[in-house]
């Protein structure tokens, strides 16, 4: 299993921008696609971004296109997910996972479902 813990999270001004960080252990990380998703205050967990083990593949729900990007470093098991022009619907609690099965990737918004390993998550808040 891979274990997550994403961290980076905090307050920020509507406009500005952080860098979420989610540091991997376990099995392998580099053969599993990563994703970002988050959750707000009373809604449901929605998925914000994904990245390929291959590193050359990433996919962004629309509210985040052009504003957010993925990357991996494989040589430290880390996923990123560097959000710029931050907008107060923004908020929510950012959590990565790990795909259950290796070498897998869908070009799309994926099944939150094929993803696992869960961490606690990290706090954004973006006041206006």
């Amino acid at each position: 299993q891979v274990q997550t813990v994403e961290s980076g999270g905090g307050l920020v001004q509507a406009g500005g921008s952080l860098r979420l960080s989610c540091a991997a252990s376990g099995r392998s990380f580099t053969i599993y696609s990563m994703a970002w998703f988050r959750q707000a205050p009373g809604k449901e967990r929605e998925f914000v971004a994904s990245i390929s083990w291959t590193t050359t593949s990433t996919y962004y729900v629309d509210s985040v296109k052009g504003r957010f990007t993925i990357s991996r470093d494989n040589a430290k098991n880390t996923a990123y997910l560097q959000m710029n022009s931050l907008k107060p619907e923004d908020t929510a609690v950012y959590y990565c996972a790990a795909h259950r099965r290796a070498f897998e990737y869908y070009n799309g918004k994926p099944d939150m479902a094929d993803f696992g390993s869960w961490g606690q998550g990290t706090q954004v808040t973006v006041s206006s």
